[in-house]
């Protein structure tokens, strides 16, 4: 039997989605623990302890894969810059439980940089075991798009990628442009990136027929609803939606619509709540939107499929994405998507065809394929189907047949 050693070491693949540092990484890593689970192969997955109350073994991934919460540092949610001092801490801890177990992992395979720095540890102390990374977010491409220095990634996570690039066996690229993006602005070698895209479970997203999606949310039928769901933060480009519906509100073969956004938290007490949550609840107000737009907080992803399904569309206005997990759910789930044109969702969502791409941070322009899509339900119908079906390219049964190929090609050079 093949033993992973998975790293996710600053967020836990089980934590319920939309919260600061929980998105697509998180499902990536659960969903695909458990396709690896189902060809037979045993994962670990190990992840800072960030909550005493939790048990550090959990079977929830089934197939007799666990998820391990390793204490290191205080068992809380810590600031990034901070999480980067506790990883030898981490790193001894997952050191002691595979000795305790008395298990030898074939190969590690990590994600994020952080768990990079981790897994070249590890490395070290299981020579010959190879690791293969995988990033989701580059800390170069997110500084592009940053629009002052608290948004900006410090140099401590620039230098640990470029770490984490050199050690690495094998790098894994959700899309051309990321691997371009790490040969042009990291120099990785060409040779040790693979491009291989994240996977959906199509047996959890797939079409719900319209009514009982709506009646589950408890949606009236005259109720048309625009989603949004991420995390609430700059790169996800709200404004620009936020300031899209403003133009919508003269549309009146549109109405009655409102924009439902899942993550964050916004009945936070002031002090409490994200500066970029404030920030667009005061915008909703500043533009006299507030009555379109229901904050939602975090949903479980069991829900999900629900409010994919009885959206109208689906939109992405971020100004960066690696991939674009949430396009790819909507559409399994058949809705089209308006995504901006960067990154991944430039590859990721056919134009005219599963939905539509609109330039990064253009609120005029998002409002008018908002319309066309509102208005028409037929090409709304018709582009729901399309994405469906093109989704299901991207299933996990697909996929995890790619990163077994991967993991075997990695093993097979390393014992030469």
């Amino acid at each position: 039997m093949l033993n992973v050693a998975m790293l996710s070491y600053h967020t836990c693949p089980l934590a319920v989605l939309g919260g600061k540092d929980t998105g697509g990484m998180n499902v990536y890593v659960r969903d695909l623990t458990i396709a690896l689970g189902r060809r037979g192969v045993h994962v670990d997955v190990f992840t800072r302890s960030q909550d005493e109350h939790v048990p550090h073994i959990l079977h929830d991934l089934g197939f007799g894969n666990r998820v391990v919460h390793i204490p290191a540092g205080p068992e809380r949610p810590m600031p990034k810059r901070e999480l980067a001092n506790y990883i030898p801490q981490f790193v001894e801890g997952v050191r002691a439980f595979a000795a305790e177990k008395g298990i030898r992992y074939d190969l590690i395979h990590s994600h994020y940089w952080m768990s990079g720095l981790a897994a070249a540890s590890l490395a070290d102390l299981w020579p010959g075991t190879p690791i293969v990374q995988m990033f989701h977010t580059l800390g170069e491409m997110k500084n592009r798009i940053a629009r002052n220095d608290e948004e900006r990634e410090g140099e401590y996570r620039l230098s640990g990628e470029r770490q984490v690039i050199k050690r690495a066996d094998r790098i894994v690229a959700a899309t051309l442009a990321e691997k371009a993006q790490l040969e042009w602005l990291y120099k990785a070698d060409p040779r040790k990136v693979a491009v291989i895209p994240p996977g959906v479970d199509t047996g959890h997203f797939y079409p719900i027929p319209v009514d009982e999606a709506r009646a589950f949310l408890g949606l009236k039928p005259e109720d048309r609803m625009i989603l949004f769901v991420g995390r609430i933060e700059p790169l996800k480009g709200l404004e620009t939606l936020i300031r899209a519906m403003s133009c919508l509100q003269l549309c009146s073969e549109c109405s009655p619509v409102y924009l439902a956004i899942i993550g964050g938290d916004p009945e936070a007490a002031p002090e409490a709540m994200s500066a970029e949550m404030a920030r667009i609840q005061k915008l909703c107000n500043d533009l006299c939107v507030g009555q379109m737009v229901a904050f939602l907080g975090k949903r479980g992803q069991d829900t999900l499929p629900y409010y994919y399904s009885a959206a109208e569309v689906l939109v992405m206005p971020s100004h960066y994405e690696s991939f674009g997990m949430v396009a790819l759910e909507a559409m399994a789930c058949g809705t089209p998507v308006i995504a901006s044109q960067v990154g991944g969702l430039a590859f990721l969502v056919q134009d005219g065809v599963t939905g539509y791409h609109v330039p990064d941070g253009e609120p005029d322009a998002l409002c008018e394929r908002l319309r066309a899509l509102l208005y028409d339900s037929a090409l709304r119908a018709q582009m729901g189907r399309q994405a469906a079906q093109y989704a299901q390219n991207y299933a996990w049964e697909r996929i995890v047949e790619q990163i077994l190929l991967l993991y075997q090609a990695v093993m097979d050079s390393s014992a030469t």
